[in-house]
């Protein structure tokens, strides 16, 4: 341990054992990881850091799909396009998607913290201009540039987790964390129905955006605030050609899955998407030679990495395909308005908190079997509900305790699989996980979306459709399992090991 003061151990209500020493400072540890010095390290403390973490996660999540919500108000109001629409709804998606292997190298070579922090002002500047539009065009470039700063604080959040929590603490947060991924689209729709239909002050749709600005400098200020310095590697350097063979790669590839069947699938479209799959792999090429690799390609070494990732960026895929298909045809079928839809996932959203905050205390021979058991339970009550939904009307008695056993089969699949991926790598490449993580998830929904998007759309009926859609996402869960089973293929504690937990800065 490096340090200049005589240190002491604490712990705090996580669970979790931090270093101290009079006044602010900090402490390097042989794994180089940087743990919390200060003798008035508290829990209270340690949650303002979660909490400002998790509200920058869950912004940026929500903004995804609470325009979809207000898009018909924002097209009337605005006089906009289809394609401009197209573009207010599904260019966010593009732009983060683009840029998050990036921006988390950029967490290694400027700071986590002061990526995050950069990222939460940028997001919330651009929100402002994104609520003062006056005309579609300035909407486009301004929620282009609200998505470049969810790129940049996005990939810090798991970064910091990883460097912030050990052990047993970590396992709770990332509990934590797990549930405010899933669920941020869902309660995007939510709470853009809500805005929408309050209709704000006369405002509108322009709430929606609005309202990330006094939530957005709150958090930014408390995050300057609570957050601790972290150490940089000056020896990390960014790729310049790296980072253009990616930007290209990902463009060209997630370009015509977000906005080829809205074009009815062009030659182009196909075109781009095989330059991009090729693109990729030249990508991952070049990265296993790069000094200075944007993504690398260490952190796919540890025995059980690449099926966990896999695995995870299945069942995510899964839960935003069904999340879209079942919407779809719970407002096109049962006339459902876009608020009544999104409360309809309330089971499921509670289901997966439920689990997401308590897997973590079961016995270790039940954590090693959720993320196998998991999404199997996931297929086995979405694939029953809609049998039931295709044959007769919506019944919420019927509905509730499926989409329940759905959520908490999402959560089982998804949280104790993430943080068991967190103990096999090194604490150096915590940025090249986190990058993984937010990037292949997000890859698999937008292809998943578009391949049974058009299966659904391409179907007779929105029934017929919406069956198709998830018998296939029942296949795509059982080999979600099958991953899962492989990412641990020795009898081992999930986040566990011999040390003692500490919470890392």
């Amino acid at each position: 341990m490096q340090h200049q003061v005589s240190l002491g151990v604490g712990t705090d209500r996580f669970g979790c054992a931090y270093l101290f020493k009079t006044g602010w400072g900090r402490a390097v540890d042989a794994r180089g990881m940087i743990a919390l010095t200060s003798s008035t390290d508290s829990a209270m403390r340690r949650g303002w850091i979660l909490a400002v973490l998790l509200i920058g996660q869950l912004m940026a999540t929500m903004d995804g799909s609470i325009v979809s919500v207000a898009a018909q108000t924002i097209r009337e109001e605005l006089g906009a396009s289809g394609a401009a629409i197209q573009l207010i709804v599904s260019g966010y998606l593009l732009t983060t998607g683009v840029l998050l292997v990036t921006c988390a190298r950029l967490g290694d070579i400027v700071g986590h913290r002061r990526v995050f922090l950069i990222g939460l002002g940028w997001f919330t500047s651009a929100s402002l201009l994104c609520g003062v539009a006056p005309n579609a065009t300035v909407l486009v470039l301004a929620r282009i540039a609200q998505a470049v700063g969810a790129a940049l604080l996005m990939p810090q959040v798991f970064s910091l987790i990883q460097l912030y929590w050990d052990g047993a603490a970590r396992r709770r947060v990332i509990g934590i964390y797990s549930m405010v991924l899933a669920l941020g689209v869902a309660l995007g729709q939510v709470i853009g129905g809500l805005v929408v239909g309050a209709d704000l002050f006369g405002l509108g749709w322009r709430p929606a955006f609005l309202l990330n600005i006094p939530i957005g400098v709150v958090v930014l200020a408390v995050g300057a605030r609570m957050l601790p310095p972290a150490r940089v590697d000056g020896r990390v350097r960014l790729d310049p050609a790296g980072v253009a063979l990616l930007t290209v790669a990902m463009t060209a590839f997630t370009l015509p899955l977000i906005f080829g069947r809205e074009f009815g699938w062009p030659v182009w479209a196909w075109i781009s998407l095989v330059c991009g799959g090729l693109l990729l792999v030249v990508f991952v090429r070049y990265e296993t030679n790069s000094p200075h690799p944007v993504l690398d390609p260490a952190v796919l070494r540890p025995p059980g990495v690449k099926p966990g990732l896999i695995a995870c960026c299945l069942i995510m895929g899964c839960y935003s395909v069904f999340l879209l298909t079942l919407t779809l045809h719970l407002q096109s079928a049962l006339e459902f308005s876009p608020l009544q839809a999104g409360l309809a996932f309330a089971p499921f959203a509670v289901g997966f908190g439920t689990l997401s905050l308590s897997w973590n205390r079961y016995p270790q021979r039940v954590q090693r079997a959720l993320p196998t058991v998991g999404p199997i339970l996931f297929a086995a009550g979405s694939i029953t509900l809609v049998l039931l939904l295709v044959h007769g009307n919506w019944n919420p008695f019927v509905a509730a305790p499926l989409l329940l056993i759905a959520g908490a089969g999402h959560a089982a699949g998804y949280s104790p699989l993430i943080a068991h991926l967190t103990t096999l790598v090194q604490p150096q490449h915590a940025s090249a996980l986190s990058a993984l993580d937010s990037t292949g998830p997000m890859l698999t929904a937008v292809t998943t979306i578009a391949g049974l998007g058009s299966v659904y759309f391409a179907a007779p009926s929105s029934a017929d459709g919406l069956l198709r859609v998830t018998l296939a996402v029942t296949g795509l869960l059982v080999t979600t399992a099958i991953c899962a089973a492989l990412a641990d293929p020795r009898p081992r504690e999930i986040g566990g090991g011999s040390e003692a937990p500490r919470c890392q800065a």
